[in-house]
């Protein structure tokens, strides 16, 4: 998207830091003004992250222009806000092509520019990545400053927590900023509170503190007295004592949207020692009236028209596994009374919203804590009810020790319902859900199951609920082929897969959804296809006759060909003495860009089209 000059006139001038630091602080609100209406007009017209970004449009502007980026470091948590950062920092033009293959990274990336000093998608970690930069920068002597952008939502995360207690113990300079949008910004954030935050991040302040603090040294319990008397002074005009007990100076909160406001307060805190917390009110959304009246649904969007103030709505050919997973949890909810479900923070994206209104006192929103969330259900469980934990493929990730120690140890009945198996598409690297296949796979006790269809899928949740002991549901972003869904819910027998397609010298074992290309590739190569269902346990014996029928093995998942259900056929073949050529196909070792699910597909060769190629070359070498 090239810049209009004559609709962006204070924009043109602020292409980068540098440039935006030359201008008078009094253009500032004009520059954001400017900045707001460029992002509606290139997120609705290329899709994106969105309701984020229009909150943080003033926050961002400041720290740029008070911090000296990119000698000074600015961490950012997730990423979803990053979007006026990236049209500040030199990308501005590329704004247009942002979560396309080729294009812009949807999330603060590395390799993008070196203003983006760390690369993210998961959230919690800003930190914790921002207190070893600023431990460095103290070894190195040269004055940089660093800075954590964070979420209220992010915050909640253990992982928050346990960094804000470390760098409270080492003291080192840093400033961690909470983007606050939880709530409107009330009247006592105001003036008041403005200038309250100026008071306390001043000379005047801080010099009385930190006098106070020499002076009374030698006199422990006085000083004791008087910090008490400061928390309890702070505590009654601000709610940051949880903050400095953590070893933090509080100061705020303070208006997210007023632009100089915010640069005054930054401008005293650059200055000061030791770990710093400002605490910043915004408006998710902000600028846009639908989207601060529907933050949650403007969080991402597609192309969409301004001037219609609505979302266009998304045409699917059919429910999409998250449905699928909905329906049957309120299906299933109302035939088990002691079935429970908890998600963390992903309700909507899950699937989850009809059940949270229909069953909220058996619905459990943990916030970004997928850790807590994993265990949670292994108190459930241990306490004679049967929790289904609802969670994405890529954040399982984050609760993996939990899942071993807690629940498969133990053999807990903790079912999981794993969202986004395999290629997400637009979000890349840090959302594939390439892996779980792998990770689950060597856990003992676990029972896997991947579906290949709408209905499969309903059928192998309601298998997992009734199976006494940890298994998981692995299903894909998006929706499937089409088929249709039985109601009545039926138990599979656990571990046996069936043949689709009966065919000569070819056999192939088709793991989840994958099975569609594979019939279609089948039809060309007339090949066997067996639909596997298990990745754990596996269909031995069904195995051994295709082994035992078939010149050759191809094994197809949507995961890492690295320890996958591919894997697991090779390690049975070698363990039964089964001496038989097998080419896996799935996703390659290394993480996968962005790009839409089809065409990554194609580019990986696991479209139809693909499978059918690397098995032509398998058998011609």
């Amino acid at each position: 998207m090239t810049l209009d000059i004559a609709k962006y006139p204070t924009l043109a001038l602020a292409n980068t830091p540098d440039e935006l630091r030359r201008l008078p602080r009094d253009t500032l609100p004009t520059l954001c003004a400017e900045l707001r209406t460029y992002l509606l007009n290139s997120v609705s017209d290329s899709s994106g992250h969105f309701a984020s970004g229009l909150g943080a449009v003033e926050l961002t502007v400041a720290l740029h222009y008070v911090y000296n980026t990119p000698f000074d470091h600015l961490v950012w948590d997730v990423g979803h806000q990053a979007y006026p950062h990236k049209i500040l920092t030199g990308r501005r033009e590329r704004l247009s092509s942002i979560r396309q293959k080729g294009g812009l990274h949807p999330f603060p990336w590395r390799e993008e520019s070196e203003y983006d000093v760390l690369s993210i998608g998961h959230s919690s970690t800003s930190i914790s990545a921002t207190l070893g930069l600023a431990i460095v920068a103290e070894k190195e002597g040269r004055e940089r400053k660093v800075v954590s952008v964070i979420g209220d939502g992010a915050i909640t995360a253990g992982m928050a927590f346990e960094a804000m207690n470390h760098a409270g113990d080492v003291h080192s300079d840093m400033l961690v900023v909470l983007n606050d949008n939880e709530m409107s910004i009330s009247e006592n954030v105001g003036a008041l509170n403005n200038h309250l935050a100026q008071l306390l991040s001043g000379n005047f302040y801080t010099s009385i503190r930190e006098g106070g603090k020499k002076v009374l040294s030698g006199a422990p319990p006085i000083k004791e007295l008087v910090r008490r008397v400061e928390e309890h002074l702070k505590g009654m005009v601000v709610p940051g004592t949880l903050f400095e007990e953590l070893g933090f100076n509080y100061i705020g909160p303070v208006n997210g949207h007023d632009v100089e406001e915010l640069a005054k307060t930054l401008k005293n805190i650059r200055n000061l020692n030791g770990p710093q917390f400002l605490h910043v009110m915004t408006k998710k959304g902000k600028g846009y009236e639908p989207a601060e009246k529907d933050p949650i649904g403007y969080h991402s969007v597609p192309k969409f028209n301004p001037a219609d103030n609505k979302l266009p709505k998304t045409k699917t050919s059919g429910p999409t596994f998250s449905k699928i997973f909905g329906d049957w949890l309120c299906d299933m909810a109302a035939e088990d009374k002691k079935l429970l479900a908890i998600t963390p923070a992903m309700r909507e994206g899950s699937g989850m919203v009809r059940f949270s209104k229909e069953y909220p006192d058996r619905y459990f929103d943990v916030a970004i804590a997928e850790q807590h969330a994993v265990t949670l259900g292994a108190g459930m469980a241990i306490g004679g009810y049967n929790p289904i934990v609802a969670i994405y493929s890529t954040f399982l990730q984050r609760g993996y020790d939990q899942l071993i120690h807690d629940v498969a140890i133990m053999d807990l009945h903790v079912m999981f319902a794993i969202d986004r198996g395999g290629l997400v598409g637009a979000d890349g690297q840090t959302h594939q859900g390439a892996f779980d296949l792998s990770f689950m796979r060597c856990i003992p006790n676990m029972v896997i199951m991947a579906p290949s269809d709408e209905n499969e899928c309903r059928q192998m949740l309601y298998t997992g609920h009734k199976y006494q002991g940890p298994s998981a549901v692995r299903y894909p972003r998006g929706t499937g082929c089409g088929a249709e869904v039985q109601q009545k819910m039926i138990t599979l027998i656990i571990g046996k897969g069936i043949i689709r397609r009966q065919g000569e010298s070819i056999a192939i074992l088709s793991f989840g959804t994958m099975l569609t290309y594979v019939l279609e590739a089948a039809k060309n190569i007339n090949a066997t296809v067996a639909d596997m269902r298990f990745v754990k346990p596996l269909d031995e014996a069904l195995i051994d006759e295709l082994v035992a029928t078939h010149d050759a093995i191809v094994t197809v998942e949507e995961n890492a060909i690295a320890g996958g259900a591919g894997s697991g056929v090779i390690e049975y073949l070698m363990k039964s003495r089964q001496i038989k050529p097998v080419l896996q196909i799935g996703l390659p070792d290394k993480f996968i860009h962005q790009g839409t699910q089809q065409e990554l597909h194609e580019e990986l060769e696991i479209d139809s089209k693909g499978i059918e190629a690397q098995i032509r070359r398998y058998l011609a070498d």
